[in-house]
């Protein structure tokens, strides 16, 4: 598949993964395909089966019906060299807090079958200092705050250098800035590491800022695949210009609403803004400016609005639950 010009390698490759627990169907016939380098956003409400197929996928839990392969191994007949291949950040990461952050990632990266003792703490410094926790090893993370452990949690998953990275929740409950923090890291992962990222996220602004491709689903079910600035514009219907101008008068607004390709007119008085609706941003917003500085008005700004990603989400949620 090609993406900006890029070839990129499909890393996961899931067809009608299903998982039915008793009688209730939790992952419904899900299929998709995650590239190379990718943060792949998996959105959708609370029991919609999102934990579910990341836990399938990380080899944790096997699947009743369809097929998935991480890397080239299979889900089920190859979940040991899964589990190798994947690093997984779950809702409410385990981490030993009477231990330091030091002797956490050391725990793990046993676990994960690092035996060299120069290469292990060598990576452990890396992690830490990328993370900027190194000046905090030898602290108990019991001591630690909520966006701290949730720093360590993902260098822990990333001890054993996997090239598949699966994040559940990773900013939830954090403050702004620890958000911030942590989608910047996730995006330096992906940009510079190559890490392929599936994102599980009740967060709209994580996986707006963060993911070139979503997937939406509900109750199992696949709702939407795609770009998210598809998504984003396929709820917009025509699109709106916003205009900022130093003094917004009737005037001005007479001659908007009489331009052929203007839909709507919303005018704010307050702040001297109006946006309109139109069919083709291109062709219509030097129309616009053209007939607004005709009739005497001072731009101060000019601004394409676009829905948002959550906009999108809550629409195409509505529609399939109708």
């Amino acid at each position: 598949m090609i993406i900006t010009g890029v070839i990129r390698l499909a890393i996961i490759e899931v067809e009608n993964l299903t998982k039915i627990f008793n009688s209730f169907v939790a992952v419904d016939n899900l299929s998709f395909v995650i590239e190379e380098g990718e943060v792949f956003g998996l959105l959708g409400p609370n029991g919609a089966g999102k934990t579910t197929t990341i836990r399938m996928l990380a080899g944790l839990i096997s699947p009743s019906k369809g097929s998935a392969k991480v890397k080239g191994f299979t889900v089920g007949s190859d979940s040991l060299k899964v589990r190798e291949t994947v690093g997984i950040l779950t809702e409410n990461p385990s981490l030993y807090e009477r231990l330091t952050a030091f002797e956490n990632m050391d725990f793990f990266a046993e676990a994960y079958g690092l035996s060299d003792q120069q290469k292990k703490q060598d990576r452990i410094k890396q992690l830490l200092t990328f993370f900027g926790l190194w000046e905090r090893r030898n602290a108990r993370v019991a001591t630690f705050s909520k966006g701290m452990k949730q720093k360590l949690a993902i260098a822990r998953a990333l001890v054993h250098e996997p090239p598949v990275l699966f994040l559940d929740e990773p900013t939830s409950g954090l403050d702004p800035e620890s958000s911030k923090e942590v989608r910047d890291l996730i995006a330096i992962l992906s940009a510079n590491e190559k890490v392929t990222v599936l994102l599980c996220t009740h967060n709209l602004e994580d996986a707006q800022k963060l993911c070139f491709r979503v997937m939406i689903i509900n109750r199992g079910k696949k709702v939407i695949v795609g770009r998210t600035n598809d998504l984003r514009n396929r709820i917009s219907g025509t699109l709106k210009v916003e205009i900022t101008l130093k003094n917004l008068t009737p005037e001005i607004v007479t001659a908007v609403k009489n331009i052929p390709h203007v839909k709507q007119v919303h005018q704010d008085e307050s702040t001297s803004k109006f946006s309109v609706n139109v069919d083709d941003i291109e062709s219509d917003t030097p129309e616009l400016v053209k007939k607004v500085v005709e009739v005497g008005g001072l731009i101060l700004g000019v601004n394409v609005v676009r829905p948002s990603l959550e906009e999108a989400y809550i629409k195409l949620i509505k529609e399939e639950k109708e």
